[in-house]
This record gives C-alpha cells, sequence and structure tokens, in this order.
C-alpha cells in the first residue's frame, strides 16, 4: 500500500512538473514575440510550433485560417517533425463542410479533440475518419482562434507516430498559446496597416510636392508671358492719348483711362502670383537680416500720405532668413495698413515682443477694420473686401505663406471703425 502511494506521488509530481515546464516553455516565447521585431513574425511562428509540438510530444502542428465569406479554411503555417510529410500545400481552400466537427466545437469555444482516430466510425468517403486516416493521423487537437469575440482560426497538433492524450491542463496552457498567436498577428497586422498608411502619406507628399512645383512653375511662366503684352498695351494706349491729347475731349478719354486702370490691375496681380509662386523657390543663402534696416528699406520705397504716420518700434531684432521673404511680409502689411487707413490722421504702428522660443511680431493701424466674419477669408489667394482699385488680393496669402514658411503663426485682432493689429511669429531659432 505505501509503495503504490509512493508511485501515485511520483505520478503527480511528474504531471506538475511537467506542467511547470510547460508553463515555463510557454511564458519563454510570448517573452520572445514581446521583444523581437515583428518583420520576423513568420519565423518567430514556425519556431514556437516546433517548441509546443515537440513539447506535447506531437509530428505535425500548425495554423488554419477560416474565411466564413468563402466558407473555406486554409493553411497557413506548418511544422513538421523528422520523417513526417508536409501538408499545408494540400490544405489551402478547403470546404467548410468537410470539418463541420471542428467547426461545431470551435463555434462553442471549445477545442476539438480526437484521441483515437481508428476508434471514430466508418462515416463514409468524406467523413471525418476518411480525412484523418489518408494523412497518417492517430490522435489530434485543434484549439480555436477567437480575436474579438470573432472565431477566425485554430492552432492544431497532429500525432502520427502514436497515439497522444491531452489532459486538461495541457489544453487549457494550449487555449493561452492560442491567444498568444492571435495577438502577435493582430499586432503584425495592425503595423503593416500603420506601415502601409505611412507609406501612402509619403506618397501622397510628394505627389503634392511635385502638382505644387508645377503648378508654381505653371503660374509663373504664364505670369511672366502675360507681363510683355500688358506692358505693351499700356504703352501702345498711352502714347496714344499723348499723343492726341489735342484732338480729344477729356469725356472721351474715359475708356481709355478704364483700359490704363485695368492693365494696371492686371499688371499687380500677375506681380502678386508670381511672388507668390515665388516664395519656396529662392535659392538665395539664409542670412543673419536685421529687421530694422529692411523694415526702413521697406518704408523707402512707399509712397506714405502725409496724413498717415507710421511709428517703428526701436531695437527690432535680428533673424537668420531670407531678406526679400522678411520685406515682402512688412511692406505687404504696412500697404494693407496705408491703404485702409480713412481718419484724418491714420496711425501705423510696428512692433514686437520677446515671447520666450519666438518673437511676436504686430502692424497696428486705426483704419477701417474688418469684420470677423472676414477674419479666416482674407488669407485666401485673389481675396479682397471690396472690388475697387487695382489690388490683386494676393498680398496677404504671401504674407501668410511666408510666415507658413518659417514655421510661424499670423492671425489678427480687428474692430469695424476703429482699427486693425495683425501678429505673426518667427522663431528665434
Amino acid at each position: 500500500m505505501k509503495n503504490e502511494d509512493q508511485i501515485l506521488k511520483l505520478e503527480k509530481d511528474k504531471i506538475i512538473e511537467r506542467q511547470l515546464r510547460f508553463q515555463q516553455l510557454l511564458i519563454s516565447i510570448s517573452t520572445t514575440y514581446i521583444n523581437s521585431d515583428l518583420s520576423d513574425i513568420d519565423d518567430l511562428i514556425h519556431k514556437s510550433l516546433k517548441q509546443i509540438g515537440e513539447f506535447v510530444e506531437s509530428d505535425r502542428s500548425y495554423i488554419f485560417s477560416y474565411d466564413f465569406v468563402n466558407n473555406t479554411t486554409s493553411n497557413t503555417y506548418e511544422w513538421c517533425s523528422n520523417g513526417i510529410e508536409a501538408e499545408i500545400d494540400n490544405l489551402q481552400n478547403i470546404p467548410i463542410d468537410y470539418i463541420t466537427h471542428w467547426l461545431e466545437a470551435h463555434k462553442k469555444g471549445k477545442a476539438f479533440y480526437v484521441e483515437d482516430v481508428s476508434l471514430l466510425p466508418e462515416d463514409g468517403e468524406f467523413g471525418l475518419r476518411a480525412i484523418l486516416e489518408p494523412q497518417g493521423i492517430k490522435s489530434l487537437i485543434a484549439i480555436p482562434k477567437i480575436k474579438n469575440n470573432e472565431l477566425i482560426g485554430f492552432v492544431g497538433f497532429d500525432s502520427v507516430k502514436k497515439i497522444n492524450k491531452y489532459n486538461d491542463n495541457e489544453q487549457d496552457i494550449l487555449f493561452v498559446y492560442a491567444n498568444m498567436l492571435v495577438n502577435v498577428i493582430q499586432r503584425k497586422e495592425q503595423e503593416e496597416k500603420i506601415k502601409a498608411q505611412e507609406e501612402k502619406k509619403e506618397q501622397l507628399l510628394k505627389d503634392l510636392s511635385l502638382q505644387n512645383e508645377q503648378l508654381n512653375e505653371y503660374a509663373h511662366v504664364v505670369s511672366h508671358d502675360l507681363k510683355a503684352p500688358l506692358i505693351n498695351i499700356h504703352t501702345l494706349v498711352g502714347w496714344f492719348m499723348d499723343d492726341n491729347k489735342s484732338k480729344i475731349d477729356e469725356k472721351d478719354f474715359y475708356p481709355l483711362n478704364q483700359v490704363i486702370f485695368n492693365v494696371e490691375k492686371m499688371d499687380n496681380l500677375i506681380r502678386g502670383i508670381l511672388d507668390y509662386s515665388t516664395i519656396n523657390k529662392l535659392d538665395a543663402q539664409d542670412a543673419l537680416i536685421d529687421f530694422n534696416i529692411i523694415v526702413d528699406e521697406v518704408l523707402q520705397t512707399m509712397l506714405i500720405p502725409e496724413t498717415t504716420k507710421i511709428t517703428i518700434q526701436e531695437n527690432l531684432p535680428s533673424l537668420t532668413g531670407n531678406a526679400w521673404r522678411f520685406k515682402q511680409v512688412f511692406q505687404n502689411l504696412i500697404q494693407n495698413a496705408i491703404k485702409y487707413t480713412d481718419k484724418e490722421n491714420g496711425t501705423i504702428d510696428v512692433g514686437y515682443l520677446d515671447k520666450g522660443d519666438i518673437y511676436e511680431f504686430y502692424v497696428k493701424d486705426n483704419g477701417i477694420g474688418i469684420n470677423s466674419n472676414y477674419f479666416d477669408k482674407i488669407f485666401k489667394v485673389f481675396t479682397k473686401l471690396e472690388s475697387t482699385g487695382s489690388s490683386s488680393g494676393i498680398g496677404l496669402s504671401i504674407v501668410k505663406k511666408i510666415v507658413n514658411f518659417y514655421n510661424g503663426t499670423i492671425w489678427l485682432e480687428s474692430e469695424e471703425g476703429k482699427g486693425t493689429t495683425f501678429y505673426f511669429t518667427f522663431s528665434k531659432e
């Protein structure tokens, strides 16, 4: 009796020791999955199928995926021990109707387990025994793979050389392994989706960059070609008017003056398009630019009404960049302020604030102001608040494009009848 108890104890200890080793193997595989580059996922899965297969003493381990759209199942991974013939090529797009026994168990979240195939009933040409015996299978177990409560496939183990028994604890551990496979394959699918999205995004950015470059070149060429005939029209009309001042009444010159006006308007528009399309294409080297100098140079090129006073803050900072771009910002904003100043004593203030990593500049006027409904619209190309005058409607678009080029931001505060302040930022670096 004592010897029998000792034998039973040894058997239990053996089972417990095997369970612990099985669990340790699973932990090792899980750690490998977590720490490995998932670009090697196929090798990792094959290795784990071999490790688990050898541990449970099966001769073939494999993974199948269910396709419920086409009602088929296919073998996606397979490991075979020495001397065992691979079946993966023969097990593609198998009709699910052939494995209804598997499916019924898996839909219930249970393992499909046949301990001894020879004990299965003779159930015809397409019966379970007729499917398994030609493959030399003596025992098998197939554990369902479930993702988000949805059956997606199974992981199976065939025993060819001998009958194999799986106790409840071993089956539980195999369920954990199946769940690990689901997680690692899902992780790979997610990473592949992200990679595909990144590649698509990168290609889209390249395409957009090319299209923008082509559009800018087109705008530059077209604008350049349009300037010559405009100059000719302006010159010829001007000559005609000068030559016929004594012959034609002043009122009869009105249509010709309108021609001159519209030619000048078109010339401003073309110049604006050329400037806009040039912003990203300047090849000049960046340099440290003293804003005191460039603002002064901008003012020297402007026609400033006697009724308008412009005040420039002393000691403006210096920033690294392109002088032409920086001049365009101040020129367009100051010109805009002059144009919309309606007071007898117009004032325009230009200055900045040091905000740590950035400089916040401003151009402030006491002009007509802007309705808040137009705050977003005025930065769009060809947008003007009124249609009179020869303005191109591109000035503020050029300003925004340059500020964005230097990773800055631009916005405004305004009150109708009281004036407008444009703010824009440039990084110190």
